[in-house]
């Protein structure tokens, strides 16, 4: 298993404002470095407190490639829908280069109906514009005069700048949320996957899985498999009640937050997001017990979380990076802090490869 940190915005700016929550996140990413954690990982949403700080997720990613030197900065996820495919290449390109090739790039399809309203966008639209998008860019980054007849977008020949240092281009990641064909055509494509346990079953992610690593295999992918990111909330102390305390306050936060974010699925339909309709009423159904017992947030002492992990592991492999969320709401930096260096000294270490504890 691979550790790293996941910023996901759940916050209300009247707890606390954006300035204090940046620079908790920039404490938090130099920390991240230091205890080696592999990357650090940020949002693309807007208006709402459910991750409305981050309406670009790229500008945090360039603060903080300026105060790293090592770990990598993945966008988990930027959403095409919402951008022209040469404006996002470009800047995701020039956040290569400020990061000397540190750079890992998530693409979504995006899912909030305000969201899509805002822009302008058909829901109905996205699935498309999700694909043309990755593949816009997937060209920009690689190919010189590049002349594109899509759908949505016509422009060239265009060579972007500046080029990419990773080549023929950063790693992409594709966000899924519950869709095993999804999944599927992320592994035909070679690119690698993010997914979030919180908002599907066990037995579906598994599935999910299971497809995402069958058409890598058949599609010639590298040997050694593509890279699940799963993300996690975490809430770690020596203290079980204190962890427990707090990780039931801020998992009902951000499921207050997320109502709010999703209400207006309560009156929409979409023939590309079956089933969302019902997260209204999965949310208000919302039970903190059973989300910890099913392993679907953290939280607990550095030895109760590494037994969540290892049965994480058995459920859906050892091929894992883990995206932990460790200042969900509004955590404090003290806190948050205190529940990485507990997992980044005496967690993370039971789970490094049998080389790594070698003396």
């Amino acid at each position: 298993m691979i550790f790293g940190v996941n910023f996901f915005p759940v916050v209300d700016p009247a707890v606390k404002n954006a300035p204090s929550y940046f620079d908790d996140c920039l404490q938090l990413t130099r920390l991240a470095e230091n205890l080696e954690f592999e990357h650090i990982q940020a949002v693309e949403h807007y208006f709402t407190p459910y991750g409305g700080y981050f309406p670009d997720p790229v500008t945090f990613l360039a603060a903080a490639a300026a105060q790293t030197e090592r770990i990598r900065l993945t966008t988990g996820a930027v959403i095409p829908a919402f951008t022209h495919p040469v404006k996002l290449a470009g800047k995701l390109a020039m956040l290569d280069n400020l990061s000397h090739g540190r750079l890992d790039v998530g693409i979504g399809r995006g899912f909030l109906p305000d969201e899509f309203a805002a822009f302008g966008v058909p829901m109905d639209e996205s699935r498309d514009r999700f694909i043309e998008g990755i593949e816009a860019c997937r060209r920009l980054w690689s190919e010189q005069d590049v002349v594109y007849h899509g759908r949505f977008h016509r422009f060239g020949p265009v060579t972007l700048l500046p080029r990419p240092i990773q080549r023929p281009h950063p790693p992409i990641f594709v966000a899924s949320a519950t869709s095993p064909e999804s999944c599927g055509w992320a592994g035909r494509g070679g690119y690698h996957l993010q997914v979030v346990p919180s908002v599907t079953s066990r037995e579906k992610l598994a599935e999910m899985l299971a497809a995402y690593r069958r058409e890598w295999a058949a599609g010639g992918g590298a040997p050694d498999g593509g890279r699940i990111q799963i993300k996690y909330t975490c809430y770690l102390a020596k203290d079980r009640t204190r962890a427990l305390r707090h990780a039931r306050t801020m998992e009902h936060n951000y499921v207050d937050k997320m109502a709010g974010a999703v209400a207006s699925w309560a009156s929409t339909r979409s023939d590309c997001y079956q089933g969302y309709e019902q997260f209204v009423d999965k949310i208000r159904a919302y039970d903190f017990d059973i989300a910890l017992r099913n392993n679907k947030v953290l939280a607990g002492t550095p030895a109760a979380v590494a037994d969540q992990l290892a049965t994480i592991r058995d459920w859906y492999g050892d091929d894992l990076t883990i995206s932990l969320q460790f200042n969900p709401g509004f955590t404090s930096l003290t806190e948050a802090c205190q529940a990485m260096e507990l997992f980044g000294t005496e967690v993370a270490p039971l789970f490094a490869p049998a080389s790594a504890t070698v003396s």
